[in-house]
């Protein structure tokens, strides 16, 4: 179990935390990482660990994102317990969450949490530095304006990825050309709010109480909209959870109608990581509204 770390982060973890590794056991479902649940004689971990020159920064990132969405105290964040790089590997070392079934009042304490985290506020939208959605680098240079911050850091840069390795042709290009001119219109203006970016349901676990836990961020100031969207793109969020939600921050008229739009985006994500499944589900939405 334990020779399944590679052993330069196994003597640096036991440095790092005077501890003596006993026991590790890989967790299943990672696509860009290894990673699982670390024992020691001081207590257990999560530990997780990729190739640093493939995925520069991306663990540095994740961990001030981690400890962005850690300080609103809404609702469980891991936290993080040290971040490293030795011999061309980074890894992250996050308190271990024990999950367990959820509890009554889960997605009521969800929603009322989310919606706390939402109201965390900044004067611009993006971030001081910049980290990954998924495998793929994530630009957060801040703008004053959220269209011009959602076309150009987030829809054109994984257009122009899908067009250069021909995800896409130039027709579907254009009619995403066609849809920026028209964003104005249709998205409205709030102040930038805090979001966990990539908020699906697989980065939204129970912590050892039965309550919400949020892992696996690609942090952000947004509009808040986006974290809903994609809580429904591939379901599990229960109808409480919005409820509650729209009780402690309420929604915008017509936000159901721009979740397609704001959708748009980790479903480029996808149709760059995995391919052309998604392509169609693209050109739909596209249809809607050009």
């Amino acid at each position: 179990m334990v020779a399944s770390i590679p052993p330069e982060v196994f003597q640096q973890i036991e440095m790092l935390t005077n501890s003596r590794i006993t026991a590790f056991a890989f967790a299943g479902g990672g696509c860009i990482n290894r990673g699982g649940r670390l024992t020691t004689d001081q207590g257990r971990f999560f530990l997780k660990w990729n190739d640093a020159i493939k995925f520069p920064g991306m663990f540095a990132s994740e961990a001030r994102g981690l400890s962005l969405l850690r300080a609103c105290n809404s609702m469980t964040v891991p936290e993080v317990i040290h971040e490293g790089f030795v011999n061309g590997i980074q890894f992250l070392l996050l308190e271990y969450i024990d999950g367990r079934e959820k509890a009554s009042g889960y997605w009521e304490h969800f929603g009322a949490g989310l919606a706390l985290l939402h109201r965390q506020p900044s004067a611009t939208f993006g971030l001081d530095h910049d980290n990954y959605i998924g495998a793929l680098p994530q630009s957060n240079s801040p703008d004053s304006s959220w269209v011009e911050f959602f076309v150009g850091r987030r829809l054109q840069a994984q257009l122009d990825l899908a067009l250069n390795n021909g995800k896409i042709d130039h027709g579907v290009y254009a009619k995403f050309q066609n849809l920026f001119q028209k964003l104005p219109s249709l998205l409205p203006q709030e102040a930038p709010s805090l979001l966990h970016g990539d908020l699906w349901g697989g980065n939204l676990m129970t912590d050892g109480s039965g309550q919400p836990c949020l892992i696996d961020p690609a942090v952000y100031y947004g509009h808040r909209e986006v974290d809903l969207a994609m809580t429904q793109l591939f379901g599990g969020f229960d109808r409480l959870f919005f409820e509650s939600y729209n009780n402690g921050y309420p929604l915008i008229p017509g936000y159901r109608e721009r979740f397609d739009i704001y959708n748009l985006y980790p479903l480029l994500v996808h149709l760059n990581l995995f391919g052309r499944a998604y392509h169609s589900r693209v050109v739909s939405i596209l249809e809607e509204f050009v």
